[in-house]
């Protein structure tokens, strides 16, 4: 197509130059037509430019690339390639996403394109070419001073180190990294450009083995600035190590040196400035020591260092004096610092001091002496101080080495070259033209060619050579025979050789040489046209540097050095060269060049400094060109040292020298983009018609496209995997596409438009008839409304009228009755007066009979009581009395009678006065109204008056009335209404107080409450989440011991092999027996278990066998023993840690639970001397065993054996009566215990506890701490017993076996009987002080009310107390004697169970079975039906571990009950219990064990294997704990299960290693589930395309690039993935795994699934898009659907998955505003603050309409999440290990009821 027609178009962009920004982006307006003159341009900030463009050269401005292109992480998959776009990229990347990495075409073939760029993909992909290619590996790190070479070179070195850490105990990787900071040191110093810039060149080679771990290292050190060491520009320092060492001059160690500050020195204050802002000197020189202790350089050589730094800077302070005119000069020898620097170098003072300022000329005839000149002096001396500085760089050098050193073979290396690159300043003088010369000699633009040569052979692609620039010209030029350097060299050795005549020479030499220029207007500068720019170099002081002249004799005087070391370092050499770069027994790589190097031109000339330079650059370009090499440049983004600052101007400069360009041009002369037919079909399936779309081949439709769309066939190519474009093309489909897409968002937006037009008439129609209608209702109502008020004020007129009316008649009608009743009062009154005058004498006539009777009465009444006393007086009462007692009764009625009479006369009496007088009243009352009545007859008319008058007044005081009356009403009506509302108001008021009351008591009440229970459940949760952390750090030890198991295993193995060469001849010994016995703790305490073992395994391999492979034996069983008491420890913590909470509330109980755990200890340590006094004991019955044995050999009489069993007896008797007083001491003690108990006063905290007891087992005081120190003493003494070295090695064991065995089954059985006594005891201990406890609380209440009372009622009270506390001793006294007669009762049981013992020994028949050789006792037994129990031989043991364990497969067992081979196993030991064989138990769990090992050993990667045996396991646990006895697993059992419980043999410590072997089965479980998940998980869950379509819509700027392999050769889909799980769920349930480990098993494997897919999507920007979170959360929905349908949505994995379900969240939430930011921080709380930035960071946009996540608002997020106390990591650890927890889960089955299938070949087993 015509190049015009891309600017053509409207909206196209293109990049134009600026002079402060280098380009500038600006939009096309106006169509571009071939011959325009310019180009009509509209820059960014919308200001119009006018290109001009030159017709003849047609050059237009380089054309911008899409925005879905910008931000690549490969710069070549640009499509347009140019200086401007790649600088825009780069921008893009370094200050929007905060990328400093970028890919440049080399690595587009490294697999890599799935992670962000990075410098450890370089180095990973290094290794793995070493690896896969078995070639050595080169990584050249270039760039200039500050671009960050020296950080890359210990990144990569920092990977290699972990990637690749040695197999060994040499820590060889840490050494190589503790070398960075002794180089960084002694090599680097602060420059303009770099406070740490590297003034020295090193390759570092890291040698690998076959395996590739690292074994060693090599340095190499090429042009050390030792100009540096005597001058420094301004602001620039000298090395570090001056600075570090003058910063710690003040340690003591160092004041020999005689150092002050730095800016006392010459050599260290030259620059100005001697601190670096943010470094510490002395810090730093702290790191450095530390480094040369790692890599073990003595104190005595680092101190020779260090005095040789100092007297370094005291060289430089010596002051030279001038003589006769400056022609001679001299030094003081009183100069201090001249006495320093001999001293500290051991040199004679005189000779120093004479030549520094003397040489010697030595002719053919003589020698001579001659002064110097003061220049001459100077110079001499800052040569010295060089000199020095560089033997001394030089032997550090050499150490290093050596410490990196090593003997072993090196298989393959890598090296990693770090080397100052092309630099330029305004002055270029010596130290630029090497550096520059290097930089150019590293051309990589060979291998970029020879990548794009190999991926077009790869992919079938025609290739044409491609026209590179080459460097070599400039190299020979400055190389070559009579080139620059040898000139140099040449000028250097005539004896008047100056710099002018050096560049005179050049000009004449190379004036016709392209690469060499001559400057117009200086005659000691030239130029060189370097690969990366032109350079002027100034030839001023080139001789000097180059000679580097120092004199001999000053030289010689160093050599005769005191100090061994300085006089070393000036050691004649060989070669100078070889002896820097190659240490001390360093063995080189044997390399060849490509091209023969150049030969020196005069091998007789002394070895300067650019002859040391060429060398050791062909040296290393040798060593380059015999490896691959991989490229890192370095660009520094600007020159103030500031973070994310970008100079265009710096950058654009770096990429010109650093080869960037010529790198992308070479790469776009080809076809610098790629697609997949994959990709390229999803990106641009909208140009392509439904025709081909309806086509199964993507490839030929992609073809059809292409030749459809572009005309030139050389534009494209087809590979085999990938489609190759030419320079430009992806931008034209990216032009055709959106289009495309603007055309159909053209159509959608006027079909839309229209669309949303036609809604809003039709909205507005709708909204027009309702207002219509709304107002048309509301006139309507309005005229209602007029028509109803104008009725209603007419009804209201018409009754308020009728109301006044109303009112008016009832006043006018009140007043006419209220005349009426007054004047009908008068007229009745009047008439009355009238009839009182005629009724009154009809009054008084009965009135006046009515007082004459009365007065009748009452004369009579008075004569009658007279003549009865006279009567009584005159009667003798005696008489009266006997002769009629009722007389009396009589005369008491009569007197009662009188008084009664008396009494109602004087009431008669009362009246008739009150009568009279009232009758006197009303007589004068009538007679005052009669009077009256006749002056009113005379006066009617004047009172008719009168009348009327009072009528009118009382008719206006009655309205007057009235009227107040209305007042009154409506002031009382409004004040009663005011003061109802009043009332109300309060009322409202005192409701409000009162609610807000309630509110705030409630509220109170409910902080209070929520704060209670906020505290408890933040207690709850610290408590889980630190029994979680004992939890994961015991397993983790369980994990550690596991792992010492397998390299003992692995260290038997090769003990066997070396035993087993010629010269040592030995059996295999059967260690692993031994090594799982001492894993397993012995079933009792005694050491008769182990002395068994030790006894079989004498018997089998004889003792001179088992007593080889002690020693390693007894190391392994040390460091078990370790374990296991730091599991206790942690064990104990954790019990302590959960019983604090109850310790907080029962504070008061502690005195007493001292008090026990004293009594604990110290019986405990009795029970430890009865277990002595026991074995000494079967020490004497083996003896007399053995006794028995060798008599009875020798006469084999049976009075004999009787006599010795009689004296066995009388030694058991004996025994157990020492068992008796050691338990009466046991109850006196705790008698004495509750007697200091109740002695104890109240209110005493625990200091009131004595601190001395009177212990009954001593005369003497025993110290409670004491008790407790003798108790872990005894308990350490036992322990040391135990061990195996303790067993006797001269036979004796061996010969007392026969004896022991006999009674040890009796001695057993005695102590399993004493110590299920002692915890019973220790358990009615802790009941009684619980007891104990409420009686002392009780007491101290009845006490407090006791001091309350009288003196007498307290005398009483503690009567009652004394008769409390003698019945209660009565009761234990009652108690001792209870437990006297049950000792007395076991011990005739005892002694019953011996006499049977004697007797069947009588019975033994003289011949017995062969398989019965072992056994001393044969029990006859009845048939009886089947109790649970399999009875086996000892010689069976092995077939049954074989049959039921080591050959089992689980489809073998599948049909029976689940578990079957744990419940079998646990019926064995059920038998081996019921005949009381300890033997047999500890030989069967410990086989079983050891069985369970190798299975697992040997199906390391099977699943079912692995579910099957941690099913069985962890079901004989449960059989071991329900069956136990212990009441805490009992409380499921049936009746008949309880009959099968155990009866003997406590297995507490067997269950405790089971749990350790399940804890070990079910790590390899996850281990293997997680292996086989873990290469679906990315494919499955990130990349698979569960929902259709949505792969169109992702973001194609970021492709995968290792899409040469096979499509879907490792791709899985989610259904795959859930059929897995499907798989590993049916296969625990089928093998009948408990449902909680199962789903504990889940929840570890989901959590590995969230932290992988996690982890993945944090390190690819290829998936941080919409569409990707869109696919994840249906993925994520879809795995917790299966949770649910499995019904494990209870076991915590669905809560693993949510940083997952929170990441998709977050790549489909909008990302623009701050209410954005808002709801993306409340949402992602399991995400942390990096999490969520690196995810912002990598978004991109799925298409070129989608706006990218802006810096604004990533750092909106960075504040509002700064509170947050997030972990630092921005990665998931996905090998964290949830610890596990194993519930119990009893069975329900009966050990009777299962059957044994005869596919098992267990017949052997006979049923009991």
């Amino acid at each position: 197509r015509n190049r015009g027609e891309r600017y053509s178009q409207n909206y196209t962009r293109v990049w134009i130059p600026d002079p402060d920004e280098v380009w500038r982006s600006a939009e096309i307006i106006k169509d571009y037509k071939e011959g325009d003159k310019s180009l009509q341009l509209k820059l960014e900030d919308e200001t119009l430019y006018e290109y001009p463009i030159d017709l003849q050269g047609s050059e237009l401005p380089f054309l911008r690339n899409p925005d879905i292109l910008v931000g690549q992480n490969d710069l070549t998959a640009l499509s347009y390639l140019h200086e401007p776009a790649v600088l825009h990229n780069l921008k893009v990347r370094f200050l929007e996403s905060n990328h400093i990495y970028t890919y440049c075409g080399e690595l587009v073939y490294l697999g890599i394109g799935d992670m962000d760029p990075h410098i450890f993909a370089v180095a990973e992909e290094a290794y793995k070419q070493m690896a896969r290619d078995e070639k050595n590996q080169s990584i050249i790190v270039s760039g200039e001073s500050g671009a960050g070479k020296t950080v890359s070179a210990k990144y990569a070195m920092r990977f290699f180190a972990t990637v690749g850490g040695s197999a060994s105990d040499t820590n060889i990787e840490a050494k190589v990294l503790a070398s960075s900071p002794i180089m960084e040191a002694i090599g680097n110093a602060k420059t303009t450009r770099n406070d740490n810039s590297s003034r020295f060149g090193k390759y570092i080679q890291i040698g690998f083995d076959k395996r590739y771990h690292i074994i060693g290292a090599n340095m190499r050190t090429y042009l050390l600035e030792k100009s540096r060491v005597v001058f420094q520009a301004e602001d620039e320092r000298n090395y570090h190590i001056f600075y570090q060492l003058c910063a710690s001059s003040s340690l003591p160690e160092f004041k020999d040196l005689g150092l002050t500050c730095a800016e006392d020195f010459f050599y260290t204050s030259q620059g100005g400035d001697t601190s670096i802002d943010g470094v510490d000197d002395a810090d730093d020189f702290e790191k450095t020591r530390h480094a040369f202790t790692l890599l073990g350089v003595k104190e005595s050589h680092q101190m020779t260092i260090f005095r040789i730094i100092a007297a370094i800077l005291h060289l430089g302070n010596l002051e030279i004096q001038a003589e006769r005119d400056g022609e001679a000069c001299s030094v003081s020898s009183e100069d201090e610092h001249l006495s320093n620097f001999c001293v500290l170098l051991g040199v004679e003072h005189s000779q120093m001091q004479h030549w520094l300022c003397h040489r010697k000329l030595v002719t053919t005839a003589e020698t001579y002496v001659k002064n110097m000149s003061l220049h001459q002096v100077v110079n001499a001396r800052n040569a010295l101080a060089k000199h020095i500085y560089a033997q001394l760089f030089n032997w550090i050098v050499q150490h290093i080495n050596k410490a990196l050193h090593t003997t072993v073979k090196q298989h393959s290396f890598i090296g990693v070259l770090d080397i100052y690159g092309f630099e330029t300043f305004e002055v270029n003088s010596f130290e630029q033209f090497f550096s520059s010369t290097r930089g150019s000699a590293f051309s990589h633009l060979q291998h970029v060619f020879k990548l794009e040569q190999e991926e077009y052979m790869k992919e079938g692609i025609p290739w044409t050579l491609i026209d590179f620039y080459d460097n070599q010209p400039c190299i020979d030029l400055i190389e070559a025979k009579l080139g620059i350097l040898d000139l140099l060299d040449e000028e250097c050795k005539v004896p008047k050789g100056t710099d002018q005549n050096w560049a005179q020479k050049l000009y004449d030499r190379h004036a016709a040489s392209q690469h060499f220029q001559k400057p117009r207007m200086s005659n000691t500068s030239f130029i060189v046209l370097h690969f990366a720019d032109k350079v002027e170099y100034q030839s001023e002081g080139f001789l000097e540097k180059n000679r580097d002249t120092v004199y001999e004799e000053q030289i010689n005087i160093l050599k005769a050095s005191k100090y061994q070391m300085v006089a070393d370092l000036f050691q004649e050499e060989k070669d100078a060269g070889a002896a820097a770069a190659v240490g001390k027994g360093i063995p080189r790589i044997s390399v060849r060049s490509a091209r023969p190097a150049f030969k020196a031109a005069n091998k007789e000339h002394r070895k300067t400094v650019g002859h040391q330079f060429r060398n050791s650059l062909h040296l290393l370009m040798e060593t380059l060109n015999a490896t691959t090499p991989h490229y890192v440049r370095c660009i520094k983004p600007n020159d103030e040292k500031l973070p994310f600052k970008f100079d265009p101007k710096r950058a654009v400069q770096q990429l010109r020298a650093c080869g960037v360009l010529e790198t992308i041009r070479i790469s776009a002369a080809g076809f610098p983009s790629r697609w997949s037919y994959h990709d390229f079909f999803n990106r641009y399936r909208v140009l392509m018609n439904k025709r081909d779309l309806s086509k199964n081949d993507k490839k030929q439709i992609c073809q059809t496209l292409l030749e459809d769309l572009i005309k030139d066939p050389d534009k494209f190519q087809f590979g085999r995997t990938k489609i190759f474009f030419r320079a430009g093309q992806v931008a034209y489909l990216e032009k055709l596409r959106a289009d495309k897409f603007r055309a159909a968002t053209i159509m959608i937006q006027k079909t839309v438009r229209g669309w949303l037009q036609r809604v809003k008439y039709q909205r507005l129609k709708r909204a027009t008839l309702i207002l219509q209608r709304h107002a048309r209702g509301h006139l309507a109502r309005r005229l209602a409304e007029h028509l109803r008020r104008t009725r209603a004020a007419i009804i209201l007129q018409k009754q308020y009228r009728m109301l006044r009316i109303r009112r008016a008649f009832q006043r006018v009608r009140n007043a006419t009755l209220t005349i009426q009743a007054f004047a009908r009062g008068m007229f009745v009154r009047r008439i009355y007066h009238q009839l009182l005058e005629h009724k009154a004498t009809i009054l008084q006539k009965p009135v006046r009979g009515w007082l004459a009777r009365a007065r009748f009465r009452r004369l009579r009444a008075a004569t009658g009581p007279r003549q009865l006393q006279a009567l009584r007086i005159e009667a003798p009462r005696a008489a009266l009395k006997k002769l009629n007692i009722g007389m009396e009764n009589k005369v008491v009625q009569l007197q009662r009678k009188v008084d009664e009479q008396n009494k109602e006369y004087k009431l008669l009496n009362e009246q008739l006065s009150m009568l009279t007088s009232a009758h006197s009243s009303e007589v004068e009352k009538l007679k005052k109204e009669l009077q009256q009545y006749q002056q009113s007859q005379r006066g009617d008319g004047n009172q008719l008056l009168s009348l009327q008058e009072e009528m009118e007044r009382l008719r206006m005081e009655l309205e007057r009335a009235h009227g107040e009356r209305a007042v009154m009403e409506d002031s009382h009506g409004k004040e009663k209404d005011l003061l109802r509302k009043r009332i109300s108001d309060l009322e409202e008021e005192n409701a409000l107080l009162k609610q807000e009351k309630e509110e705030l008591n409630s509220r109170i009440l409910c902080q209070s409450e929520d704060e209670f229970a906020q505290n408890t459940v933040e207690e709850n949760i610290q408590m889980k989440k630190e029994l979680e952390e004992e939890r994961s750090r015991y397993q983790n030890l369980v994990k550690e011991y596991s792992s010492l198991e397998q390299r003992y295993d692995n260290l038997r193995d090769e003990m066997t092999i070396i035993k087993q060469a010629p010269g040592h001849r030995r059996n295999p010994s059967n260690q692993s027996s031994l090594e799982s016995d001492s894993n397993n703790p012995s079933i009792c305490t005694s050491e008769i278990g182990d002395t068994e073992d030790v006894i079989q395994q004498v018997e089998e391999i004889g003792m001179e066998k088992a007593a080889m492979d002690m020693t390693l034996f007894l190391k392994l069983q040390k460091r078990v023993r370790e374990l296991e008491l730091e599991r206790k420890k942690l064990q104990a913590q954790l019990e302590k840690k959960e019983q604090e909470s109850k310790k907080s509330q029962a504070r008061g109980i502690f005195p007493w639970i001292l008090i026990v755990n004293i009594y604990f200890a110290y019986n405990s340590l009795k029970r430890q001397e009865l277990e002595s006094e026991n074995k000494k004991l079967k020490n004497e019955l083996n003896e007399l065993r053995k006794a028995i044995a060798d008599h009875a050999t020798q006469n084999n009489s049976s009075n004999d054996i009787q006599d010795s069993y009689n004296l066995l007896l009388n030694q058991l008797k004996s025994a157990n009566e020492e068992l008796e007083v050691r338990k009466e001491e046991v109850l006196i003690l705790r008698s004495q215990i509750m007697k200091a108990a109740q002695q104890k006063e109240t209110g005493k905290n625990m200091e009131s506890i004595s601190p001395n007891a009177s212990w009954p087992n001593s005369d003497r005081h025993v110290d409670q701490e004491d008790a407790i120190e003798a108790y872990q003493g005894v308990c350490e003494t036992n322990r040391k017993t135990e061990d195996w070295g303790y067993l006797n090695e001269d036979g004796e064991l061996g010969l007392a076996y026969q004896g022991l065995k006999q009674v040890a089954r009796l001695l057993e059985a005695q102590l399993q009987d004493q110590r299920r006594e002692h915890e019973e005891e220790m358990e009615a201990l802790r009941n009684q002080v619980d007891l104990m406890q409420e009686e002392l609380e009780k007491q101290q209440q009845a006490f407090l009310q006791t001091l309350q009372l009288s003196p007498e009622v307290q005398v009483e009270f503690g009567l009652q107390q004394e008769i409390t506390r003698l019945t209660n001793e009565n009761l234990v006294r009652g108690c001792l004697e209870k437990n006297e007669k049950k000792l007395k009762k076991q011990l005739k049981i005892y002694m019953k169970k011996v006499q049977d013992f004697e007797a069947s020994q009588t019975t033994v028949p003289a011949e017995r079975r062969p398989h019965e050789r072992n056994m001393q006792v044969a029990v006859q037994r009845k048939e009886k039906d089947f109790q649970g129990m399999l009875e086996y031989y000892k010689e069976d043991e092995p077939l049954l571990i074989r049959n039921l364990i080591t050959d089992l497969k689980p489809q073998a067992v599948s049909a029976t009950v689940p578990c079957l081979p744990a419940y079998i196993l646990y019926m064995c030991i059920r038998h081996a219990d019921y005949i009381n064989d300890d033997q047999k138990v500890h030989s069967l769990l410990t086989s079983t064990i050891n069985g369970v090992k190798k299975v697992l050993k040997k199906h390391n990667d099977d699943f079912e294997m692995t579910s099957f045996w941690l099913a069985n396991t962890c079901r004989l646990l449960h059989c071991l704990k329900q069956y136990s006895g212990d009441t805490g697993f009992m409380t499921q059992n049936t009746a008949k299960q309880n009959e099968h419980c155990l009866k003997n043999f406590d297995l507490t410590e067997y269950r405790q290693v089971l749990g350790h072997l399940s804890i070990q089965i079910y790590q390899q479980l996850i281990k293997i589930a997680e292996g086989i998940l873990h290469p679906m998980i990315v494919s499955a869950v990130l990349e698979n395309e569960s929902i259709q379509g949505l792969s169109g819509v992702k973001p194609m700027g970021y492709r995968k690039y290792n899409s040469s392999m096979a499509e879907g050769d490792s791709s899985y889909s989610l259904d795959e993935m859930i059929r897995q799980l499907n798989t590993f769920h049916s296969i625990m349930c089928e093998q009948g795994l408990d449902p909680e480990i199962i789903q504990q098993v889940f929840k570890q494997l989901f959590y590995m699934i969230n932290a992988v897919t996690l982890n993945n999507l944090l390190l690819r920007k290829d998936v941080c898009s919409w569409s990707t979170g869109m696919q994840l959360r249906f993925n994520i929905s879809q795995l917790e659907e299966w949770l649910r349908g499995k019904n494990l949505q209870q076991s915590g994995a669905a809560q693993t998955l949510e940083p997952l379900i929170q990441a998709a969240q977050l790549l489909q939430l909008k990302k623009k505003t701050s209410e954005d930011a808002e709801a993306i921080c409340s949402l992602c709380t399991a995400l942390t603050t990096q999490q969520i930035v690196k995810i912002l960071n990598l978004y991109t946009p799925v298409n070129e309409f989608e706006e990218r996540v802006t810096v604004a608002f990533i750092r909106n997020i960075q504040k509002q999440l700064q509170e947050r106390n997030d972990p630092p990591q921005l990665l998931l650890d996905f090998k964290h290990m949830f610890p596990v927890l194993f519930p119990f889960n009893p069975s329900s089955i009966t050990m009777d009821s299962i059957h044994l299938p005869a596919s098992l070949n267990l017949d052997f087993l006979i049923k009991v």
